[in-house]
């Protein structure tokens, strides 16, 4: 696989944040929504606006027979810091000779920093594929799977993936893509429109989207 910038490079960091005020909207009705970490306020389910405007047209770009499965999207930050905090304790405690920088950085690789996080900007969505009867689809490993658990299968280009989940990766993202979104490449179902990583891989002078206080 080819050197992947992660979401802590020094280089999206920089990137500016230009806030555009753009809304939170409810994405429950405009996509199929599943509910496996749903939150009693629903904020899950909300996004920007321009965020669930290129969900509903990567929808439309998917074949026949195809839905997009939307897992979570806004994350506010106390969870956001607690995801990381607790999986950075975690690669502490399997690799205790890793120095602090170390371990941010392999962190890193499943969750943004708290500073950084798209999904706390309600710029990020977490999916997958589903048949058109809510059937969830074979994309090589489980949406949110570790680099560890998996394998390092949750890289969206990994090798050790079968032909079908392979073909499934690759009909999301010809979907995904040709509705705007980037892709955090160790996570294949993490994308994300508007945020700092967005900017970056885009080559956008800035974001347009920073974090918000929620729906």
């Amino acid at each position: 696989m080819p050197d992947i910038v992660l979401i802590s490079d020094p280089r999206v960091l920089a990137i500016e944040v230009r806030e555009c005020g753009e809304a939170l909207v409810d994405l429950r009705g405009s996509v199929r929504v599943d509910h496996r970490r749903a939150d009693a306020a629903g904020a899950f389910a909300h996004a920007r606006a321009g965020v669930a405007g290129r969900l509903t047209e990567a929808q439309r770009l998917l074949p026949a027979g195809f839905e997009l499965l939307m897992i979570e999207a806004f994350r506010p930050p106390e969870l956001q810091r607690r995801l990381f905090d607790g999986y950075a304790g975690e690669l502490r405690r399997a690799c205790p000779e890793w120095t602090v920088d170390e371990v941010h950085r392999a962190a890193s690789r499943w969750v943004a920093p708290v500073e950084n996080a798209p999904h706390t900007a309600g710029a990020a969505v977490d999916l997958t594929l589903c048949s058109s009867d809510g059937v969830e689809l074979d994309l090589g490993c489980p949406e949110a799977a570790t680099p560890e658990e998996s394998a390092g299968a949750c890289y969206m280009d990994a090798t050790n993936i079968g032909g079908e989940a392979r073909a499934h990766r690759e009909i999301l993202r010809a979907a995904m893509t040709g509705a705007g979104f980037v892709n955090y490449p160790t996570e294949w179902w993490h994308w994300s429109y508007g945020d700092r990583y967005w900017a970056f891989v885009r080559g956008r002078p800035a974001a347009r989207y920073g974090p918000v206080a929620g729906p």
